[in-house]
């Protein structure tokens, strides 16, 4: 919350194609995905292995989100925003992540993941937050 309350429209991207807002909005994308506001298209089985291998590798070796990742389609945030709007958008949807996080009621499966646990979103969740708020350098 404190990060992202650090985000000002003149925060300058470090690297990628989107501004401080589109970003915001994107982050707001992925929380809303456990959710269940968004759904995400089924993947074939190749990039679900490579998605399951990754989430392990990712909590192994405790590693970062490359940047430049390829995304969803859905996921991507190529138009205009409201830096405002997106902040507040953004606060409200991780309050509400939290707290289906402390109720308990993720789901417990992610289409390109797989099996998931609290843990496992938490984890992913907070590694995509922070690599996006380190994007902006807060």
């Amino acid at each position: 919350m404190k990060r992202i309350s650090n985000l000002s429209e003149n925060s300058q991207k470090r690297w990628g194609k989107m501004d401080v807002c589109q970003m915001m909005r994107h982050c707001n994308y992925v929380l809303q995905i456990p959710l269940g506001k968004i759904e995400l298209p089924p993947v074939n089985a190749l990039f679900k292995t490579i998605g399951i291998i990754t989430k392990i590798e990712m909590q192994i070796f405790n590693n970062g989100i490359p940047r430049n990742m390829p995304t969803f389609q859905k996921l991507i945030v190529n138009f205009e925003c409201d830096f405002n709007d997106e902040k507040e958008n953004l606060l409200k949807t991780l309050d509400e992540y939290r707290n289906t996080f402390k109720q308990g009621k993720l789901p417990d499966h992610h289409v390109l993941f797989g099996k998931m646990t609290e843990k496992d979103w938490g984890f992913l969740e907070y590694k995509h937050l922070h690599h996006h708020l380190k994007q902006f350098n807060v």
